[in-house]
């Protein structure tokens, strides 16, 4: 017996959530054979191992892939699964098991965090749909990037919070990007941005750019309350309160009370491109990628989602 999308790949950081995706590996594997699945697992032994793994399964026909692990995992599945703006495989199907330290993805869809049981029941069964995903092309050491996003990309002061996280010790935990965003924000300076809409440009103060598939990041903050992965949009945030405002702000984005306010911009759009008066660190799914100028765009249906 296997699953109607055939066998699966759990692609396994078992670093990931110091080392809880280990620790939880077993009783997932437990509860997968309880169920009858078929599954391999393949593990990562450092940065970009995910993608080539996922690459490589889809290549070898396989086409169910688990994700086990946090957002940098999904991050890394995501862009093993999409190229040139198209599924690698049209049949492909992503699931997730969230056993890292930043697992908000599957928050917008109500998807078991940290939960074995309760991920494995959702790996079972044909529910399934398909997601749209973001995608970013920016210029580094001279050369064009392009990465794929599933949830939250960033450019300004919450870029750098997430570089100053990944610095801290591990044993901060889920409090380590909130710690991360009050040392960004001392010693961030606001930038004049341009930002093409495609039927507008804002021109002026910028904090921090948001641009979000998904509703959640940075360890449960709703940031992003009206994002839906399945309507073709990417909702954008341009925050340009001063300091003091801007941090006033921060609690109240865990509930997504944040929005509206006359400091912070919004739109949806599927596309959007920055340009900055010095270069911008920016971040999607919790990954360090380059600095500005960026292009943001919406990829329709790039991916099937296991739920």
């Amino acid at each position: 017996m296997t699953s109607v999308y055939g066998p699966m790949v759990l692609i396994c950081n078992a670093r990931a959530g110091h080392g809880g995706v280990g620790k939880a590996l077993p009783k997932i594997r437990g509860l997968l054979e309880e169920r009858g699945l078929d599954y391999e697992v393949r593990y990562t032994q450092g940065p970009q191992d995910a993608t080539a793994i996922a690459r490589t399964a889809l290549e070898q026909g396989f086409k169910f892939l688990v994700a086990v692990g946090g957002d940098g995992t999904v991050h890394e599945v995501v862009n093993g699964m999409v190229s040139d703006d198209k599924p690698v495989r049209d049949d492909a199907v992503m699931g997730v098991v969230a056993a890292g330290t930043g697992s908000d993805f599957i928050k917008t869809f109500g998807l078991p965090a940290e939960m074995p049981a309760h991920a494995v029941a959702h790996l079972d069964g044909s529910e399934a749909f398909p997601i749209d995903i973001g995608k970013i092309t920016y210029t580094q050491d001279g050369a064009t990037v392009v990465r794929y996003f599933a949830n939250v990309a960033e450019a300004g002061v919450g870029a750098e919070a997430v570089w100053r996280a990944s610095r801290l010790p591990q044993w901060f935990g889920p409090m380590k990007y909130l710690i991360a965003f009050w040392l960004a924000m001392r010693g961030f300076k606001t930038a004049t941005a341009s930002v093409d809409l495609v039927d507008r440009t804002y021109e002026g103060r910028l904090n921090n750019l948001v641009v979000a598939n998904g509703q959640y990041f940075g360890g449960g903050m709703k940031i992003a309350p009206r994002a839906a992965p399945t309507d073709g949009l990417l909702d954008i945030q341009i925050e340009h309160a001063r300091k003091r405002e801007a941090i006033s702000l921060l609690p109240k984005v865990y509930k997504g009370e944040h929005v509206p306010h006359e400091d912070i911009f919004e739109a949806k759009r599927v596309r959007l491109s920055i340009t900055t008066d010095r270069a911008l660190r920016i971040e999607a799914d919790g990954e360090v990628l380059g600095y500005t100028p960026a292009t943001f765009e919406i990829v329709r249906d790039a991916i099937k989602l296991k739920v």
